[in-house]
């Protein structure tokens, strides 16, 4: 099965928890030198119940915080501006909980179930990113996770689009995050945590990336001008398929590509990939981050909002979120995920953001 969606959603807000990163602008470049040495993004939260929460939960929070911020959907004190029922949560991460799993599942290999904590099993379900972020915003909303292997990402901002336009929620926090702890090394087979691919990117991302995704008509109301607006998306079992797809929807110039997580081997752009974005510069976000897996497409949108934002008013990202992207703007960013049948991958996801005043689509659905 393939989809194809387009419908209107706009970004109004973006946070990030990586560490050696000072917030979103950060994303269109490399980590800086000496990053490692960085405050630990999770060192920002304060206050109880932070013990029992597992590292993902917590990279999720920072990040979720400083969007929900931007986004002005919390005030300084933290409390929500808006009516909780009216905002929900859509998580990605494929290995989100994943120490918290395994330690559950040595403790009763070892020693029965009697031997397992309380307060812990609750945090062996796979959406427990998303109902700690609602919970602690009070954001009684639709409330998802997807952990959908590489293009979870790209299809979590899409399902948040597609929850607004069906009218079950006004705005959506969405986060894309990934730990690096022993446990997902030991699934990825990764064993040095200080260790670094030949392109000089950790062999594991550890982060969280948030985005606010609201109605148009939302945003206007509250008086948040929107960052960037969510064009076309498709899912495809070829990858450039998906990207072909999404640029009939939205033909024209492409300023920015953000390419796939690629396998050892296949670089982008290689011809397996697809042509669709033309000569468009490239963005590897995994080439300087590492492999982000369900956090990248997250990241992406994060970054393709950003450079949407500079090319409108300059490089001053706070002002940009202060202040609004002018309508004139035209620019295009295309951003994919997942190599599909070319790089071993079950899919390809790609989706189309552009300047928040450029002409939408008309809504298209297809299922084939």
């Amino acid at each position: 099965m393939s989809t194809a969606r387009t419908a209107q959603a706009v970004i109004t807000g973006l946070g990030t928890a990586v560490r050696g990163l000072d917030g979103p602008a950060g994303l269109l470049g490399p980590l800086p030198a000496g990053h490692r040495s960085a405050a630990d993004p999770v060192s920002r939260l304060t206050g109880r119940g932070l013990r029992y929460k597992d590292r993902a939960t917590k990279l999720a929070m920072a990040a979720a915080r400083d969007a929900l911020k931007a986004a002005r959907l919390i005030d300084d004190s933290g409390a929500l501006t808006v009516p909780g029922e009216s905002t929900g949560v859509v998580a990605s991460t494929n290995y989100g909980n994943c120490d918290t799993v395994c330690e559950t599942v040595q403790t009763i290999a070892e020693s029965t179930y009697l031997a397992t904590s309380p307060m812990l099993l609750p945090a062996t379900s796979s959406n427990v990113v998303a109902s700690w972020l609602a919970i602690t915003h009070g954001l009684r909303g639709a409330n998802l996770t997807l952990c959908n292997g590489p293009t979870s990402g790209l299809d979590a901002v899409n399902w948040a689009r597609l929850l607004i336009a069906a009218g079950r929620l006004d705005r959506a926090l969405v986060v894309g995050v990934e730990p690096d702890n022993p446990a997902v090394r030991h699934v990825t087979e990764t064993s040095d945590p200080d260790a670094y691919d030949e392109d000089g990117a950790p062999e594991l991302f550890d982060g969280a990336v948030a985005l606010v995704v609201e109605s148009p008509a939302s945003a206007e109301a509250r008086g948040v001008r929107a960052v960037a607006g969510i064009g076309p998306y498709a899912r495809r079992g070829v990858h450039a398929d998906a990207v072909a797809e999404v640029r009939a929807l939205r033909p024209g110039p492409v300023g920015l590509w953000c390419v796939p997580e690629h396998p050892a081997g296949l670089r982008a752009p290689a011809p397996g990939l697809g042509a669709g974005a033309g000569t468009a510069p490239i963005r590897d976000l995994s080439a300087w981050y590492g492999p982000a897996s369900g956090a990248l497409g997250v990241m992406q949108c994060a970054a393709a909002a950003v450079w949407l934002a500079e090319r409108a008013t300059g490089p001053a990202l706070e002002g940009v979120l202060d202040r609004g992207v002018g309508a004139a703007c035209d620019d295009v960013v295309l951003v994919s995920a997942g190599t599909g049948d070319a790089g071993g991958d079950d899919a390809g996801s790609a989706l189309i953001l552009t300047a928040p005043g450029a002409a939408a689509p008309r809504l298209v659905d297809s299922v084939r």
